[in-house]
């Protein structure tokens, strides 16, 4: 019977591949009866000549068989086969992922390129001219001068154009008699996403050739990949990634993979959820209760946790709390949440599915600040995917309830100071200086302290009539002056009139205690 072999694809250490068909699995039939064969291997014997430029492949092929009937097992092997390429090329090799790890739904349109820094550019992140990459062939016409090509890229062209054939995998042959691979020479490989997609966008990785090392009988090239857009890259199949720069300690064995990003911004879609924002309204008055409501989607390709939600209450709004309400898929969660000033943060310890969404519900109220401020509420979501551990994000998303003053549109301000009354007049002048960190108690329950110079305000206060009480008790040292011109001013009490977005003043006079000698 005939020995089944499979053919084997020999690859040498500059990537060139030699393909054992027929011709090199014995080309014989063995008539034993009744024979199972139990081994077919192929050897391969990776060297490199000591002439620079040349490239020797030894192969041999060894088998094994049993007779069933007699038990003997046969074994031999084949002479040694030695090829010879003149041209010694290598290759950074790699594969465009998804960003779980899984090849892309379809990679028609997609380009890899290969190109020289520009010069001009001190950073060496800018590109200048297309790569001018050696030709090569597949399958190896000999002494024709065109050395031996590698799959998928079997010419070597640069760019190369990615078919769903090749199933995301691209390949790259330098050339060392060219001087394309000296220590410290730089290329950036450039991914382009197929033209007028809203899906993907440009991703660049820069490889620097870091050392070229004697390892027996073959070189060892070692590169740097460095993300230059922020992104992950992976080496050797992995999916995730903790940083952006990978060493590789042997170009043509290990595999270089960049992440590619899918979905709606950068190839690993940067847009890998969504969030909205909207309320129950378009305007509203001091007083009023608004109602925001947050939907977070996930629109990428796997499963999201660790999801926070930052939002930004505008001047004058305030949180309640006890309004919080959140679901998923028609379940209840309860997130937890922290407050700093106007920054409320949100956290959901439940992972979030493909294509589900949190809703997040919250109040807040108009104080009368609100007349102060835009009315702008802006919230940004963080996640991070559970397969590769990447941070997604989004936002800011805005959303603005026009504030209209109502009864707090003819307010007015209150302006005073605290000061040493020396003519007991009422009245601050010249040499009459004013008393810092003085309380000042207004009729609505309001806290007012002085400046360093004795000053005080209040804004937004309703037309009407407003009492505001100094507290001696912060004075320590200082007792109320006496007025000889107003007898009313004689209390710690003020009641001033306020006319519809009018100005009043409201001063007190002070005067140090003094302790009298008591004689003996």
């Amino acid at each position: 019977m005939k020995i089944p072999f499979a053919p084997y694809l020999i690859r040498q250490k500059c990537g060139q591949a030699l393909d054992l068909a027929s011709p090199f699995l014995l080309g014989a039939l063995l008539s034993v009866p009744s024979v199972i064969p139990i081994l077919s291997t192929a050897s391969v014997v990776r060297a490199q000549d000591a002439v620079a430029g040349e490239t020797t492949i030894y192969n041999r092929a060894s088998y094994s068989y049993r007779d069933d009937k007699s038990g003997i097992v046969f074994k031999d092997s084949t002479n040694e086969v030695a090829l010879t390429n003149s041209l010694l090329l290598t290759d950074p090799r790699g594969r465009i992922l998804g960003c779980g790890g899984l090849p892309l739904k379809d990679y028609t349109g997609f380009r890899v390129g290969l190109y020289e820094p520009n010069p001009t550019d001190a950073t060496g992140t800018e590109l200048g001219r297309l790569l001018s990459t050696t030709p090569t062939e597949v399958p190896d016409v000999p002494n024709n001068g065109v050395p031996a090509g590698i799959t998928p890229n079997v010419t070597n062209q640069n760019p190369f154009s990615l078919s769903n054939a090749t199933e995301g995998f691209y390949s790259f042959l330098l050339d060392r008699s060219r001087g394309q691979m000296e220590v410290g020479k730089a290329y950036i490989l450039v991914v382009d996403p197929p033209a007028n997609n809203p899906i993907y966008t440009q991703r660049r990785v820069r490889l620097q050739i870091t050392a070229i090392s004697p390892i027996g009988n073959r070189d060892q090239v070692s590169y740097r990949a460095t993300s230059l857009d922020g992104l992950p890259i992976a080496q050797g199949g992995a999916t995730t990634v903790d940083q952006t720069v990978a060493v590789i300690q042997d170009a043509d064995r290990t595999a270089l993979e960049l992440l590619a990003f899918e979905f709606t911004s950068t190839m690993c879609q940067a847009n890998q959820i969504q969030i909205t924002k909207s309320g129950d309204r378009a305007t509203a008055t001091v007083g009023d209760i608004v109602i925001y409501r947050l939907t977070l989607k996930n629109i990428s390709d796997g499963t999201l946790n660790t999801v926070t939600v930052s939002d930004t209450l505008p001047l004058g709004f305030h949180f309640l709390d006890k309004s919080v309400r959140a679901e998923l898929a028609g379940r209840r969660l309860t997130p937890t949440w922290t407050q700093n000033g106007r920054v409320l943060t949100f956290n959901f310890a439940d992972p979030l599915p493909q294509n589900d969404s949190i809703t997040l519900v919250y109040a807040a109220q108009l104080t009368p600040d609100a007349v102060r401020g835009d009315g702008k509420n802006s919230a940004s979501v963080e996640a991070s995917r559970i397969d590769n551990k990447l941070e997604v994000a989004d936002g800011p998303a805005v959303y603005r309830v026009k504030v209209t003053p109502g009864l707090v549109s003819n307010c007015g301000t209150i302006l005073g100071r605290v000061f040493v009354d020396k003519n007991f007049d009422g009245e601050q002048q010249s040499g009459e200086p004013g008393v810092p960190n003085a309380a000042i108690y207004m009729d609505d329950g309001n806290r007012i302290t002085t400046d360093k110079d004795g000053l005080f305000s209040v804004k937004c206060v309703l037309p009407g009539y407003t009492n505001g009480s100094l507290d001696l008790t912060t004075l320590p040292g200082y007792t109320l002056a006496p007025n000889r011109r107003f007898v009313e001013r004689n209390s710690p009490g003020r009641l001033v009139h306020l006319s519809p977005g009018g100005m009043v003043r409201m001063n007190f006079g002070v005067t140090p205690t003094f302790q009298e000698q008591v004689k003996p």
